[in-house]
């Protein structure tokens, strides 16, 4: 498979994986996300932080 059309599978999954808790759960989405919006900019950054790695490990886990 090529490089780009991994790349554009890959924001196709992203894309459908983000869309299924406001799909399914769209009050409990709404609460997460305010919540998420309150947050200081230090929590925001390690939340962050801590998908992309989560995201890092499971790529290195996989390939």
């Amino acid at each position: 498979m090529e490089p780009g059309t991994v790349l554009l599978l890959a924001i196709a999954l992203m894309l459908v994986l983000e869309g299924l808790l406001p799909f399914l759960a769209p009050r409990l989405w709404r609460e997460t996300f305010a919540r998420l919006v309150s947050m200081p900019d230090n929590q925001l950054r390690f939340v962050g932080l801590t998908s992309m790695l989560a995201g890092v490990l499971i790529l290195y886990w996989v390939h």
